[in-house]
């Protein structure tokens, strides 16, 4: 079964506009699927293999001989050299359209390849695990919680007899000896494996370099690296915090998120619907389902930048998107009902920033239905988002 993207329809603008699409994002996400589906006529080749990438590094020139334009070429990463000669390539015939197609999911990698030779002629596009939108188009009658659990890869929902468990424990088998291995020398696979438990322990928190390097028994340094690694790899993502002149105490570092609940949940041991309700780490998990939901929200939108979180010494308000100056103020709560109590930091921060700046503010929850709260606040089901 194939499930459509919200993102197909820019791909294929980006393909008729540009010279060369650069698609980025995690393993196993639908990058090589999406754009072998949507452009079948172009020509494909992976990186993947060993004598692919070896003769694309040393010998680009015949390698991009082989493999005319217009071609895929899946994870691109591999051979940093084929970059310039992809820039040759797309200056000689430069109007002309989707030449290259490329993918990776080693995110920094790739970008340095793209900012030094083909800044002005790529298109980038990031591809993350399906939203719960995409998955309830496809799969109309998933329950919410098994949506959480099971997470966002698309062959989990393309397949609904994958046992999801095994998938997520090969998917972190895989990430550990092909990702961690090539993008820097990690002295132990098992302290790097119980850095990302760690983290995972910590999803939709403040983020602690120092308390995550502790706990670990690794030098603070080393935790800087191995972070920088899972954001480069589309493990996690960072939330920066908004603020302004007019408030006071406002923390800097930014909050940590796993980017997928089904890889979070199988780092945390939840392995049903039972286990996500009876663990204590429910409201961290749903605050990372809704950051992840909103994520793909703006990014429909074409509002790149534009999600932060607010906090002070005493509040906190998990999600704030500005849109152009005016304030959307969110908090994500594991209830079917929530209260006026459940707002109480809604309206603290709106008071502070001031009416005339917010354009709403509501409690995203898991109620079937949006309602009004007191005093021009919301009840937002998570099914409202899209």
């Amino acid at each position: 079964m194939w499930i459509s993207r919200d993102i197909e329809p820019r791909l294929l603008r980006a393909a008729r506009t540009r010279p060369a699409v650069v698609l980025t994002g995690a393993r196993q996400t639908g990058k090589t699927s999406t754009l072998r589906r949507l452009f079948p006529a172009h020509g494909f080749v992976s990186l993947d293999l060993p004598s692919e990438a070896a003769q694309a590094e040393q010998d680009p020139a015949a390698f991009l001989h082989r493999h005319p334009a217009p071609a895929i070429i899946d994870e691109v990463q591999y051979a940093p050299g084929l970059f310039r000669h992809i820039k040759a390539a797309v200056d000689a015939r430069r109007q002309r359209n989707g030449q290259y197609l490329l993918t990776g999911s080693q995110k920094f990698t790739l970008m340095k390849g793209v900012s030094e030779s083909l800044a002005g002629r790529a298109d980038i596009v990031e591809l993350e695990t399906l939203s719960l939108a995409e998955i309830r188009r496809a799969l109309p009658e998933i329950g919410l919680e098994t949506a959480v659990v099971r997470g966002g890869f698309a062959e989990l929902h393309a397949n609904q007899e994958i046992d999801f468990v095994a998938y997520y424990n090969s998917y972190l088998a895989t990430y550990l000896e092909r990702d961690v291995r090539s993008l820097a020398q990690v002295g132990s696979l098992r302290d790097f494996e119980r850095f990302l438990r760690a983290c995972a322990l910590r999803s939709a928190n403040l983020l602690n370099k120092a308390d995550l390097a502790r706990d670990i028994g690794i030098a603070p340094s080393t935790a800087n690296q191995w972070l920088s690694m899972l954001e480069a790899s589309g493990q996690v993502v960072l939330l920066e915090p908004w603020f302004s002149n007019r408030t006071k105490s406002i923390v800097k570092s930014p909050k940590l998120f796993l980017a997928d609940t089904g890889l979070l949940c199988a780092l945390l041991n939840i392995r049903s619907e039972t286990d996500l309700r009876q663990s204590p780490s429910v409201g961290a998990v749903w605050e990372t389902f809704v950051f992840a939901q909103l994520r793909h929200r703006e990014r429909r939108a074409g509002r790149a930048g534009s999600l932060f979180f607010w906090r002070d010494r005493t509040r906190e308000v998990d999600f704030v998107v500005d849109l152009g100056g005016r304030l959307e103020l969110l908090e994500a709560k594991w209830t079917e009902l929530p209260a006026a109590g459940d707002a109480t930091n809604l309206t603290f921060v709106r008071e502070i920033v001031g009416q005339k700046r917010i354009a709403g503010a509501a409690v995203i929850c898991r109620a079937p239905h949006s309602y009004p709260l007191s005093a021009g606040l919301q009840a937002m089901s998570v099914n409202d988002i899209a």
